[in-house]
């Protein structure tokens, strides 16, 4: 495929995981190593068409500051990849533990799926909890949907919520739409709320605040 094309393909996903959208526009930037000032341009256009992503923020950042772009991008796809956070999680959560999540949160998902020991309640957010139920469910997960009516009484039954950021700053984080209310009927529950923020997604404060300057925030809970 064509360097221009594998970029417009980036830019129009939707519903694409962060490390999968970060992965392929490493591979996709790579592509213009003959035009090395187009890699800024495309760079803008990326975070344009995804501005919530923290992933492709932090990683747009690093190849435009960097001297070496080409370089810089091969270390943020190692850095993603070796990431810790999976690995963590799916350490952390204790044996035999209700779990509730919102949405599709992918490094969640990613930790627990492998878990047949967990039970998931998923709140549904923009449909993503839907299919993240479905996903689960032909993988043989103990996985129910929840809706925002049966929300209290789902939390109720949990031992721990888990949100996952799309980015964070310094003193704040976005997250899926429902994020804030999941944690803050947790925290009446007095249940523990567990923020993950996977590579990429903890950004400095002036990436922080030019990205949710965009429009886009109004879709999330920040």
């Amino acid at each position: 495929m064509h360097p221009i094309e594998h970029l417009r393909y980036v830019a129009r996903a939707r519903g694409a995981d962060p490390v999968s959208l970060v992965r392929e526009t490493v591979a996709a930037l790579s592509g213009l190593g003959h035009e090395p000032a187009g890699i800024v341009l495309a760079a803008r256009r990326i975070v344009q068409r995804h501005p919530t992503c923290g992933p492709l923020w932090w990683l747009c950042s690093h190849v435009l500051g960097a001297l070496d772009p080409f370089v810089a991008m091969r270390d943020c796809e190692d850095e993603i990849k070796n990431d810790s956070t999976i690995k963590s999680l799916r350490d952390a959560v204790p044996q035999d533990a209700v779990v509730c999540v919102v949405g599709w949160p992918t490094t969640v998902l990613n930790a627990l799926a492998t878990r047949s020991d967990v039970k998931l309640f998923v709140v549904e957010s923009n449909g993503d909890g839907d299919a993240a139920v479905e996903r689960l469910v032909s993988m043989d997960v103990d996985a129910t949907l929840v809706q925002f009516e049966e929300l209290s009484r789902a939390i109720s039954s949990c031992d721990v919520l888990i949100v996952e950021a799309l980015a964070a700053g310094p003193t704040e984080v976005l997250c899926i739409s429902g994020s804030y209310a999941v944690a803050a009927l947790g925290y009446v529950m007095q249940k523990p709320v567990w923020l993950v923020t996977a590579c990429g997604t903890r950004l400095p404060a002036p990436l922080w605040s030019a990205m949710i300057a965009g429009d886009a925030i109004n879709e999330v809970d920040l």
